[in-house]
């Protein structure tokens, strides 16, 4: 898979990796426009022409921050192992439950920037966009596969039901989202 970046991941200088990896953290924590410039550069130990030199603007590290993260799930569906199309749907949507039972959730980092971005033409939103975009395509593929009559709306109710479960976990109580994610796809697939 090709970036989708010119900074690719590999190309990281040391900086740039400590300035993405500081915003990644703040950004989860505190949110993207609670979190100054300043405050970055500060913790991530770099000048702010440094700074610059890498993300002409703050919205380009948020934009970096979005596609890392969508970067990082795309490379953990692909390592997920190959099974017949329902059980990789379950896989992948057990993915969830990793991340909230894992300690530290705060919300989908997806839509937590959305939220803060609500305009649909900014680079930020468009970085979601292709995230989401891959995601139910992902889905929509595998429930083809899988013989669903209207695999585009079962995925898209799939993607819905991801997004309450991510929320949910943060609201809730994320130890029950294991459960619920299983009784989702178990009462969507059966019901097709």
């Amino acid at each position: 898979m090709k970036e989708k970046n010119s900074h690719s991941r590999a190309n990281d200088s040391p900086a740039r990796r400590r300035l993405l990896d500081t915003a990644t953290r703040l950004f989860y924590e505190g949110g993207i426009h609670a979190v100054g410039i300043d405050r970055i550069i500060a913790e991530a130990g770099v000048a702010k022409a440094t700074f610059y030199k890498h993300f002409p603007s703050k919205d380009e590290l948020v934009v970096a921050y979005i596609e890392e993260q969508d970067r990082l799930g795309r490379a953990a569906v692909a390592a997920l192992p190959k099974q017949p199309p329902r059980e990789m749907i379950a896989a992948i949507m057990g993915r969830i439950s990793e991340a909230v039972v894992a300690g530290g959730w705060r919300g989908c980092p997806f839509l937590n920037a959305a939220a803060e971005y609500p305009d649909p033409t900014s680079p930020v939103r468009q970085a979601i966009h292709a995230r989401r975009s891959w995601y139910h395509d992902s889905l929509r593929d595998l429930l083809a596969a899988d013989g669903d009559p209207v695999p585009s709306v079962t995925a898209s109710l799939l993607v819905a039901v991801s997004d309450g479960l991510l929320e949910s976990a943060y609201l809730d109580d994320p130890e029950s989202v294991p459960a619920l994610v299983r009784e989702a796809v178990t009462r969507l697939l059966d019901r097709r």
